[in-house]
């Protein structure tokens, strides 16, 4: 199907299945009881969830194929943010028109980056994209911000406001970013008996562009210029040897994971149409490497996975509180409950990260190809242990 083997059509028909029924998915619990605190199908959330994962699979691009780890990334998902918001201000408030300029301005920007830092390799590839990210966070944080021009409203933020051109902008359109006319707030609440799901325009438009940018990364791995790439990772040296020149190729998928990166950024500010410096900062670039190292690098499903979980500690485990914790503990003694509640402490709330850092680093040491090489050591166990029960019933049945 599209041009893709059976194997890759199953993962994406399984990824649209579990994106398109995640507001089912995502909210297990009822929503009175007092599990539904680990609920995460509500609209911000679940958009959270795939606009990082378009930057993940991007980043997957370069890091994944390539081998090319850039701490930079976060300069194309700021600048995207930007080229949003201003698309707002000039013309309307419709999304894509927004979205296709912050891609094409995050793939100039990512050209010129790319060009220059693609002169060096390993260490000082990296070095030389945090260079320009943080360099990017300055300009848009300070020189850009200065009143004459201020192209970046600095530590406030860009934003829409009232006396701001929107030349095609009409009063019997929605306020707020829309999808020619459908707001995209737009939610529709489904109540089924304690259950309630929410269905969020402007997550369905991020899901569908999620799956369409899933595809087309599923065609770059599998194409020619897939394999270039991964000759780049396996041994560039060797394939310089060839008579083959790999910079086109690594900077073909610098510019293309930028782009991705500028694709993300301009659907955040499509969410919400506020554009600020902090998505350029160098932590921004450090957890699309997280999310995509904890998934599994290389991987096709990996980043998305490793983007949902590292996203759900962040909006759910870190809101869980001492008066949660003593909820879980009260039936014990009282001063049980207290010494497990100070034990537990640390590790939630404002301490998720240190519960992240745990799991990441056990992910690194037992598991080195992700979430989805645990996946696939469960998987291989229990077909094991399926046919191990299969043969040992064939055994105990008596031979006609």
């Amino acid at each position: 199907m599209l041009g893709l083997d059976k194997k890759d059509t199953s993962l994406l028909i399984i990824v649209a299945i579990l994106t398109l029924l995640a507001p089912f998915i995502l909210n297990p619990f009822p929503t009175g009881s007092a599990m539904a605190q680990f609920n995460a199908g509500y609209p911000d959330l679940m958009q959270r969830f795939v606009i990082f994962g378009i930057f993940a699979i991007g980043f997957n691009i370069l890091f994944g194929l390539t081998g090319y780890l850039s701490f930079g990334h976060a300069a194309f998902l700021g600048v995207g943010s930007y080229s949003a918001v201003w698309m707002f201000k000039l013309l309307s408030y419709n999304v894509i028109p927004a979205i296709a300029l912050s891609v094409v301005v995050a793939a100039l920007f990512s050209l010129l980056i790319g060009y220059v830092s693609l002169r060096r390799s390993g260490i000082y590839f990296s070095i030389l994209t945090l260079a320009f990210a943080q360099m990017s966070f300055a300009l848009a944080y300070s020189v850009l911000s200065n009143p004459k021009f201020n192209l970046t409203n600095g530590e406030t933020g860009l934003q829409v406001y009232a006396d701001d051109p929107q030349i095609f902008h009409r009063d019997s359109l929605p306020d707020m970013p829309h999808l020619f006319g459908l707001s995209m707030r737009s939610t529709y609440k489904l109540d089924i008996g304690a259950w309630s799901f929410d269905f969020n325009a402007g997550y369905y438009l991020c899901a569908v562009i999620m799956m369409v940018m899933f595809y087309l990364a599923i065609r770059i791995f599998r194409s020619p210029f897939g394999m270039m790439l991964r000759a780049v990772k396996s041994n560039q040296q060797r394939m310089n040897y060839t008579g083959l020149n790999p910079r086109p190729y690594t900077l073909a998928a610098f510019v293309i994971s930028g782009m991705y990166a500028g694709l993300a950024g301009g659907l955040m500010a499509a969410m919400d149409p506020l554009a600020g410096a902090e998505r350029m900062q160098w932590t921004a670039s450090g957890e699309v490497v997280l999310m995509t190292i904890l998934g599994g690098a290389g991987t096709l499903i990996g980043p998305v996975l490793g983007a949902g979980f590292i996203k759900y500690f962040e909006n759910i485990f870190s809101k869980i509180n001492d008066n949660i914790l003593h909820q879980w503990f009260s039936f014990l003694p009282d001063g049980i409950e207290d010494f497990m509640v100070f034990i537990v402490h640390p590790f939630i709330g404002k301490g998720w990260h240190l519960t992240l850092g745990i799991l990441f680093m056990l992910v690194v040491i037992f598991l080195p190809g992700g979430l989805v090489e645990g996946g696939q050591r469960l998987g291989k166990w229990i077909r094991n242990r399926g046919k191990g029960a299969t043969d040992a019933k064939t055994k105990q049945e008596p031979a006609e």
